[in-house]
């Protein structure tokens, strides 16, 4: 019943634009009418300027490359119309900062093509578009943009082409270029805000590098999936006995067995990819989170501690007022996996699971029960020392502790109406 309410509701807004669309004056509709003719010259004017739809120059551009600089993009009755959901969202300030941005999207297949869509469909005012391969037929399960006429040339012409139509006004250069350590230092020159590392070959991949070559392991937003693989790489058929896979390389230590992919899931990071860099560089305030991946006996664990050490404490397990899924909600949803005391986000996946071992849930207030919203997740050592405080020592000592606890169990309070 909740459900066909949303429906007729759904219904009723629909059918209310239609009404009050029918209600415009015709003067309205000629004025509406006279600026889509005008913008359509427009655009037509910006296509040619910006290279049109690709070809053997579609990687060139100029200082006659567009007819507007990015700084003053959102000046314009065409792009400020387009933008207008991302400028209801950011603000007229922060979107202006995307559009003054240049982001270089490195990998331009099932995630790269993804991201760099976005990106252009958000407003950012300069991409460098790279990649060495061209458009297949089965890429057409997971590109962004590509067609069967895109297939057999260059994936950064293809984006090119297509970005040119959807938004113009965007300086967009395109690379058919292997990225390495001999290309580099060009292609992350002009001091881009984001680069995107969305290359499918783990040898050229900039995190992998760092990790190898420098010993940087952290400062670097990934995305990524703690689900282990369901599918596995084909296994090599070469047309002939003595063939090795080295013999299909398209270059040297580029990957040769094919993965199964779904188009849905590299879209989807790409999507999550273009997200964290849009809000980045609008300067929206916020935090990501990884997903707490528990097994629901771990879950079972965390509640049986709970019972013991209120019967250990305080004689009885009477006051614990919550099962094993409530557990979940607060290990998962309040404290992410973590210790109160440590929310950094250091251990993911595996690591996660194993920090379970030397974690526990305690009364934050010891005068309350064992509620929902009274619960805190400490490491045993943190525990003990928490049961010989009080809750005034706390302020007093860890104010900011005490009032990002506090804040948490309010939500806690909120979601569950107590």
């Amino acid at each position: 019943m909740e459900e066909k309410a949303r429906q007729l509701l759904l219904l009723a807004a629909v059918a209310g634009v239609g009404a009050a669309f029918g209600a415009l004056s015709t003067a309205a509709v000629f004025s509406f009418l006279s600026r889509a003719k005008r913008r359509e010259g427009y655009v037509r004017k910006l296509l040619e300027s910006n290279g049109g739809a690709g070809g053997p120059h579609a990687g060139s551009t100029g200082p006659g490359a567009r007819l507007h600089d990015s700084s003053d993009l959102l000046s314009d009755e065409v792009v400020a119309e387009q933008l207008t959901r991302n400028i209801q969202f950011f603000g007229v300030e922060s979107q202006k900062k995307v559009t003054e941005s240049f982001v270089v999207v490195v990998g331009l297949g099932g995630v790269g093509s993804h991201a760099a869509s976005m990106l252009l469909r958000s407003g950012v005012g300069r991409l460098l578009l790279v990649d060495f391969d061209q458009v297949s037929l089965s890429s057409l399960n997971r590109h962004a943009v590509a067609t069967r006429e895109d297939v057999g040339t260059p994936k950064a012409y293809c984006l090119k082409k297509h970005f040119s139509l959807i938004y113009p006004e965007c300086q967009i250069e395109a690379r058919v270029q292997l990225y390495d350590s001999s290309a580099e230092d060009e292609i992350l020159s002009g001091q881009p805000d984001f680069v995107l590392d969305c290359i499918d070959n783990i040898d050229t991949k900039v995190r992998y590098r760092l990790k190898k070559d420098h010993g940087i392991e952290g400062g670097i937003p990934v995305v990524f999936s703690m689900e282990k693989p369901k599918a596995k790489l084909l296994p090599f058929q070469g047309s002939k006995e003595e063939e090795t896979p080295s013999d299909y390389q398209i270059v040297p230590g580029f990957r040769v067995r094919i993965i199964p992919v779904l188009g849905t899931i590299p879209a989807i990071f790409g999507q999550v990819m273009a997200s964290y860099v849009v809000t980045q560089l609008a300067q929206l305030d916020f935090q990501t989170e990884p997903i707490v991946n528990l097994d629901l006996d771990h879950y079972r664990v965390l509640h049986h501690r709970l019972l013991e050490h209120e019967e250990l404490i305080y004689g009885s397990a009477e006051q614990v007022l919550v099962d094993a899924e409530e557990v979940m909600y607060i290990v998962k949803e309040l404290w992410r996996g973590r210790s109160a005391r440590d929310q950094n986000m250091k251990d993911t996946g595996r690591k996660m699971w194993r920090s379970v071992n030397e974690l526990m849930l305690v009364r934050w207030d010891k005068s309350k029960s064992a509620g929902v919203s009274n619960l805190i997740l400490l490491k045993f050592s943190e525990a003990d020392a928490h049961e010989s405080t009080t809750l005034d020592q706390i302020k007093d000592e860890e104010p900011e502790f005490h009032a990002m606890v506090s804040r948490v169990l309010k939500r806690a309070e909120t979601e569950f109406a107590l």
